[in-house]
């Protein structure tokens, strides 16, 4: 693979290089991550990346479009039925441009936002105040249950009535439980609210039936493709008929240029896949494994936010080890094992630091691995944790990491040399 670019540019070759290695050679828990099949792969790399192709099928500015057009109404089509939906929009180039086009679409500056709060497992492009949300919107945030940590659905209600949102958004980036849409479209509609809802994690485990699905219930759904879906890095929009208009324009020419025609294609890839009963095997055990991790570190004294998870990821709660979420994401990569810092509900420590780590399973279950290989990688980080000041030990740790990966070999067909 990659062989004229080895000849064109050595210095990119080898940097793609030592990142495929690293992905092969370390354990990958980052709940956002996930390794394309080799289909969506070559999909995005094709020559498609070479058209420009403003606007939508059968109304471009530009000729030439009728091929890009047959893979786009693929990818509509697919996604549609996929979910259930009346109408897609598959050209956002992620899924913060998806939300920022469906806020285009339906506020003006200054209205106002109801939506998770990010210590509590929200996205950035939920409010965060660096963010164009947060810069451009008036941004109520909702959070959890104190005890018990789910989501406070009557909290959430006396803030809509409170405040009067235009919009509600329901999902989150480090939420391991089911969300209830029914309560948010109740609420939505009791104050006049229109709904969305960022499926960005757990859209893959909906198409396989595995978490219930928002588009009978939202207004808008938004997502990327890259996570649980297995696609490529980019996302897309569903909504109802009366909003198709509005949201197409919000995203060309509101948000975005020319769309990504090769990303569309591994899009359109990564939809077909999910009809499978492969893909949906993969999803359960996907879930399987992400509960069976959870509760082997709960085992070993580790405390498990609102008490274990309903879908592929789950936090941990460091403080009974006396641990911070940035050290122990940094002694975990020393034994070759990823995983990101991550702030817990009501976090006495800042972002930077952090309390907590966010676990996911979709990387190491598209490799093979099951509740066994789990259990193995849950004595890896409460060995690596319980000796991380020993380098002889975590020397061998990493070792035992490396052994087990080669059980589970990853893109054998990316075997390039430096």
């Amino acid at each position: 693979m990659f062989d004229y670019l080895k000849d064109v540019d050595p210095q990119v070759y080898k940097s793609i290089l030592r990142e495929v290695k690293r992905q092969k050679t370390q354990i990958e828990l980052i709940a956002s991550e996930n390794f394309a099949p080799l289909a969506v792969l070559e999909a995005a790399s094709s020559p498609l990346t070479n058209k420009y192709a403003e606007g939508y099928p059968r109304a471009r500015w530009y000729g030439g479009c009728q091929f890009v057009d047959e893979v786009e109404d693929l990818a509509r089509e697919r996604v549609k039925k996929l979910f259930g939906a009346e109408h897609a929009n598959v050209q956002p180039h992620s899924g913060t441009q998806a939300n920022m086009a469906v806020m285009l679409a339906t506020l003006k500056v200054g209205e106002t936002i109801l939506a998770m709060d990010l210590a509590c497992g929200g996205h950035l492009s939920h409010g965060h105040p660096l963010n164009f949300s947060g810069k451009f919107y008036n941004v109520i945030a909702y959070g959890l249950n104190r005890e018990t940590e789910p989501l406070d659905y009557d909290e959430i209600e006396e803030l809509a009535l409170k405040h009067k949102p235009k919009l509600v958004i329901a999902g989150a980036s480090a939420y391991p439980r089911i969300i209830d849409f029914e309560k948010f479209r109740k609420i939505c509609d009791k104050v006049g609210a229109l709904l969305l809802v960022d499926m960005a994690h757990f859209a893959g485990m909906v198409a396989a039936g595995l978490y219930p699905n928002p588009t009978p219930l939202a207004d808008f759904v938004t997502s990327t493709t890259h996570k649980t879906l297995r696609g490529p890095r980019a996302g897309f929009i569903l909504c109802r008929k009366e909003f198709a208009k509005k949201i197409d324009s919000a995203v060309f020419p509101g948000v975005q240029g020319g769309p990504l025609m090769h990303i569309i294609a591994a899009k359109a890839v990564a939809f077909g896949l999910a009809f499978t009963d492969e893909f949906k095997e993969y999803q359960r055990k996907i879930l399987d494994n992400a509960r069976a991790f959870a509760n082997f570190l709960e085992m070993r004294g580790y405390r498990i936010v609102s008490g274990g998870t309903d879908t592929h990821l789950f936090l941990v709660d460091l403080r009974p080890k006396n641990l911070t979420g940035r050290e122990c994401a940094d002694i975990l990569e020393k034994v070759d094992i990823t995983v990101n810092k991550n702030l817990i509900p009501f976090d006495p420590n800042p972002p930077k630091i952090t309390s907590g780590i966010r676990i996911g399973t979709p990387a190491v279950t598209t490799r093979g691995m099951k509740e066994k290989e789990m259990e193995m990688i849950c004595d890896f980080i409460d060995r690596a944790v319980r000796y991380r000041s020993d380098s002889q030990k975590l020397d061998k740790i990493r070792k035992e990491v490396h052994e087990l990966l080669e059980k589970f070999p990853l893109y054998p067909e990316f075997n390039g040399k430096e």
